[in-house]
């Protein structure tokens, strides 16, 4: 998941998501890629620490500090991704629509589902962001032709405008793949941490503060990567709801009954449907291996 946020001091300092006034939000992991599969949890804000910023959630939302969470975007993959099981976008955006009913801040976005090829995560994230600073420029602009409209209960409103920033959510687990050899080019992880930044979940038998100091490249933009500690691990995983559904087994309170009804009445998740690019490399290794074979 996507989270965009910004800095209520102003400060132009890396933030999560996309954050308009209120308090840090919480997000949710996306499905169909690496270290962003499943629904999930939390997003933080930017908070002082080391070996990367360390936040802590509280209830259903994060808050650690600096900074505001506008809204968190979940973005399914493309068919194209070619991961063992992975069922049709349109079936996966239509869950993930019914699992989000109830949040007033998290959304899905199907662009890059919609897309003909597979996207590399940071043009995603390029998108996004491009998307949520033409958003900002308009409403800056509206606000400017209108300035006496502005609310004097927004703490931001008297404040000079901060541009929005985003960052990709994702487990601990998900540093690993980074040294996956041809899964990530090192150009793309240096921009994802560099420019954009991480909101890292933890997650059990997972270390991002040791994997954040064994890379020389992680190490060098700890700064922009946000370690969120939950205080109630939740280690539901999205392939043992798969397995369990594919067995016939009652999935009841591990996903929302909409999603339930959903998988029911589509039969999405089957034996058949398992064997989906059995035996076929990800799309990235597939590109990146042939580039290097060039």
């Amino acid at each position: 998941m996507l989270p965009l946020c910004r800095s209520p001091s102003g400060d132009n300092k890396n933030t999560l998501g996309a954050v308009e006034g209120g308090k840090a939000a919480a997000g949710q992991r996306r499905w169909g890629r690496p270290g962003r599969a499943g629904p999930a949890p939390s997003l933080p804000r930017a908070c002082p620490g080391s070996r990367g910023q360390r936040c802590q959630p509280r209830g259903p939302r994060l808050s650690c500090g600096r900074y505001q969470v506008i809204e968190g975007i979940m973005s399914p993959v493309s068919d194209s991704y070619g991961k063992q099981g992975l069922v049709s976008a349109r079936h996966r955006v239509a869950m993930a629509s019914l699992a989000l009913e109830t949040s007033d801040w998290i959304r899905v976005d199907p662009w890059e589902s919609q897309q003909d090829t597979w996207t590399e995560t940071v043009k995603v994230l390029r998108h996004h962001y491009n998307e949520a600073l033409r958003t900002f420029q308009s409403k800056e602009l509206t606000r400017n032709k209108h300035p006496m409209e502005t609310s004097t209960g927004d703490s931001l409103s008297c404040q000079q405008p901060v541009l929005p920033e985003l960052k990709l959510l994702c487990g601990a687990d998900f540093l690993q793949t980074f040294k996956t050899p041809n899964l990530w080019k090192e150009e793309d992880i240096k921009e994802i941490v560099g420019k954009f930044g991480l909101v890292c979940i933890s997650r059990a038998g997972s270390d991002p503060s040791q994997l954040i100091q064994e890379s020389d490249l992680l190490s060098k933009f700890q700064h922009n990567i946000f370690l969120v500690r939950e205080w109630i691990q939740n280690e539901v995983s999205a392939t043992q709801i798969r397995s369990a559904l594919r067995r016939g087994l009652s999935v009841k309170y591990l996903i929302p009954d909409s999603v339930i009804a959903y998988i029911a009445q589509h039969n999405v998740y089957t034996a058949q449907s398992e064997r989906t690019n059995q035996g076929r490399p990800l799309q990235p290794l597939r590109l990146h291996t042939q580039q290097e074979t060039l």
